[in-house]
């Protein structure tokens, strides 16, 4: 979950029309097989955090690599020490406009970042996220928009923002089942790889070393089926979750995460972390007490 102004202006209605692959500066693309587009989100220093230009930057790859009649399959992964620690909190969107347009109101922000990752279900190709280290928050959102996870079994997948505020894109009870669902939703805590996989979120563990060659493996069997084929196959398995209410029950979520920005120990949260110094402290205040996450380190 992230803090925004629900009166944050969106000059760029041209949505993600607005980026260009040669210009991108948060993102990397390369063909490490044929048929095999991989996009790697570049801020390592940040911990791959999602700020509006990442995003951006992410969803154009995405939809470029869709109309790429040579790609077949996509593989979206993370630079550096971890796939992504989640929406980015510390001022990193200062002078970047929301990707695309979602309208206004209090639910704008868990409207808009739940929209921008299931347009990853509406793609026509298949999209593996590659999971390795800290999976968070708004990072698993992505990984969740994508059709395989394949996580490395020492990765820690968690959605610590529940301890203050309400998630985004409530995934859980849908993809790890109620009661699992529920003990994340109550105490922020993390799956490993191998408990993400038990519980049905991911698709396939692997040793953090062979996560690379097995995902490119499986994204090569994959891109062996015709992409007519894939795209419908694609389709079927996402009809059948939306007919038992998947989407629409994101969208109702996005509803309570809007209370939940209205409440007092939300507003408490966001007063202590004003200032980046001050954002790294009330992380570390927020989790001393569960030892985990940062103070786990």
């Amino acid at each position: 979950m992230a803090a925004t102004d629900s009166s944050e202006q969106q000059t760029g209605a041209g949505g993600t029309g607005r980026y260009g692959e040669n210009s991108y500066e948060v993102v990397l693309i390369d063909h490490p097989a044929e048929g095999i587009r991989r996009i790697t989100m570049n801020r390592p220093e940040q911990r791959n955090a999602l700020n509006h230009q990442l995003r951006g930057e992410l969803l154009h790859a995405l939809h470029q690599g869709d109309a790429d009649p040579q790609v077949r399959v996509m593989i979206i992964r993370g630079a550096g020490t971890c796939f992504s620690a989640g929406y980015d909190l510390g001022g990193g969107n200062e002078g970047f406009e929301y990707p695309f347009q979602t309208a206004g109101g209090d639910s704008q922000w868990p409207r808009h970042v739940v929209e921008g990752w299931m347009k990853i279900w509406d793609l026509a190709k298949p999209v593996i996220a590659q999971v390795h280290s800290y999976c968070l928050a708004g990072g698993s959102e992505l990984a969740t928009g994508c059709d395989l996870v394949y996580v490395a079994d020492n990765a820690r997948i968690g959605y610590p923002a529940v301890r203050f505020g309400v998630p985004d894109m409530q995934f859980h009870p849908w993809l790890v089942g109620m009661r699992k669902g529920m003990e994340m939703l109550l105490t922020g805590d993390a799956l490993s790889g191998l408990e993400a996989v038990s519980y049905g979120w991911a698709t396939r563990a692997f040793p953090e070393a062979e996560l690379e060659a097995g995902v490119l493996e499986q994204a090569l069997r994959i891109a062996q089926v015709p992409a007519d084929i894939l795209a419908l196959n694609k389709r079927a398995v996402h009809r059948q979750m939306e007919i038992m209410g998947f989407r629409d029950g994101l969208r109702q979520g996005t509803e309570i995460c809007a209370l939940g920005i209205h409440q007092k120990s939300f507003k408490e949260f966001l007063k202590a972390t004003e200032g980046g110094v001050r954002l790294t402290n009330a992380l570390q205040q927020r989790d001393q007490k569960f030892g985990d996450y940062r103070t786990g380190d």
